[in-house]
């Protein structure tokens, strides 16, 4: 518990479902001719071309929990009475981060200074809904470190900025997942930057 550990490489295959509702694409009532589907496939590859994903995960315990303020080993805490009704039947918790890298945030911003509109939406989704994937990846490599202990994870994360969570909190995290090790920054606003990149807590019971 309290080390944190690092994931250099992440490998995941683009969640095409969710890119595609991402994109307004609804199975059921949204045509999709061949030639825009096999455009849309190609540069959903192009774009997973340029995601570096790489995460972080540490596990600290449940000190305190009033239902307003939770206090985590390590010195942490965190105000929130969401959070804390979330919490509220665990005796851990995980910190996780991920990011895609830099790489396809100097694409999309190069296909949108080109006015390649398009082309830019569509990597945007992409790399959102692969690095929310790469957070998916690090809940099952968890669970399948606790499995053996009787104890999962919660189905539901919680991030910073969500609910009464609020966003000043993202600081804690970053700084505790030590997430500038993989080059991600946080900015005066809390942003983390590049802007794929999340920061979750998670419970374990």
């Amino acid at each position: 518990m309290e080390s944190i550990v690092f994931f250099e490489k992440i490998l995941i295959s683009p969640p095409r479902e969710k890119i595609y509702r991402r994109l307004g694409f609804k199975k059921k009532t949204t045509e999709l001719s061949g030639a825009r589907g096999k455009e849309t496939d190609f540069l959903i590859n192009e774009a997973s071309s340029l995601i570096s994903l790489k995460g972080m995960m540490v596990r600290l315990a449940i000190q305190h929990n009033d239902g307003k303020k939770i206090m985590l080993s390590g010195d942490l805490s965190f105000t929130s009475q969401k959070l804390s009704n979330v919490l509220r039947d665990c005796d851990e918790a995980v910190l996780m981060g991920a990011t895609a890298g830099n790489a396809i945030m100097e694409a999309i911003k190069g296909k949108t200074f080109q006015d390649d509109l398009a082309v830019a939406v569509v990597y945007d989704a992409t790399a959102s809904e692969m690095t929310d994937s790469a957070l998916d990846w690090i809940v099952h490599y968890t669970n399948q470190l606790i499995r053996r202990e009787g104890k999962t994870l919660l189905p539901r994360r919680f991030s910073a900025g969500y609910a009464d969570f609020a966003l000043e909190n993202q600081k804690i995290i970053y700084e505790k997942l030590q997430m500038e090790k993989f080059g991600v920054k946080i900015n005066s606003n809390f942003i983390l930057l590049p802007e794929k990149s999340v920061t979750a807590i998670c419970g374990i019971c």
